[in-house]
């Protein structure tokens, strides 16, 4: 009984799909203003996209290696702990502070 529903289902979904890609063809072979400007827009998006990825390709480790921190310690080139504070504790007179404070 589910087998007629799941077939009706799937053929709405199919019918949809090709009437919104009929009208989209029929609207993007007419010379309209609106066509035109998305098919810039698009255009321009796709050649950004390409250009980015090229220049990743070419780029990319020089970047990289730009903002990459080498050496020792707990973030590359940064010391573990600063010399002048110890750790979580604060002043040696202070106490201990808990929640309630």
């Amino acid at each position: 009984m589910e087998e007629p529903w799941d077939f009706e289902f799937l053929s709405r979904i199919a019918d949809s799909c090709l009437s919104f890609l009929s009208e989209f063809v029929d609207d993007w072979l007419a010379n309209d203003m609106r066509v035109s400007i998305f098919k810039i827009l698009l255009s321009w998006l796709i050649f950004s996209l390409i250009a980015i990825h090229f220049a990743w390709k070419v780029y990319g480790n020089t970047v990289n290696d730009m903002y990459y921190r080498q050496g020792t310690g707990q973030n590359g080139g940064t010391p573990d702990t600063a010399p002048h504070l110890s750790g979580w504790e604060s002043k040696a007179g202070d106490p201990p502070k808990t929640h309630r404070d």
